[in-house]
């Protein structure tokens, strides 16, 4: 069975860095979409930044444009998202997700929680300013 599994998060002050990842296992399709979504409580799930899995193919949405850098290592079945410049309305909890059978980026997009098929339980991040 898939199973996503996220590390990483933690308290950092604003301007501060930190790295998420997310360590994938039991699918062993070659074509997918990999993404970060975060969620506060009361908020709906948002989507933060995508890649497809040629490693190549990224899209993040404007919050964090030129901030994040979204990575994976397909050897290592390994996602990971390097957050910079943190600010405190980028803290939520994060979630790593996976989107199975996807032909091209242009499956990634629009990141939307009924794109994606299986998710990880999430990891905490607090920014404070």
């Amino acid at each position: 069975q898939v199973q996503l599994v996220e590390s990483g998060g933690g308290s950092v002050q604003a301007g501060g860095s930190l790295t998420l990842a997310c360590a994938a296992s039991g699918y062993t399709g070659s074509n997918y979409c990999m993404a970060w979504f975060r969620q506060d409580p009361g908020k709906e799930r948002e989507g933060v930044t995508t890649i497809y899995s040629d490693g190549g193919n990224t899209y993040y949405a404007d919050s964090v444009k030129g901030r994040f850098t979204i990575s994976l290592d397909r050897a290592k079945n390994r996602l990971t998202l390097e957050m910079k410049s943190l600010k405190p309305e980028d803290s939520a909890m994060y979630y790593c997700a996976l989107r199975t059978y996807a032909h091209s980026i242009s499956w990634c997009v629009p990141l939307v929680r009924t794109m994606y098929n299986y998710w990880g339980q999430g990891t905490q991040v607090t920014v404070s300013s």
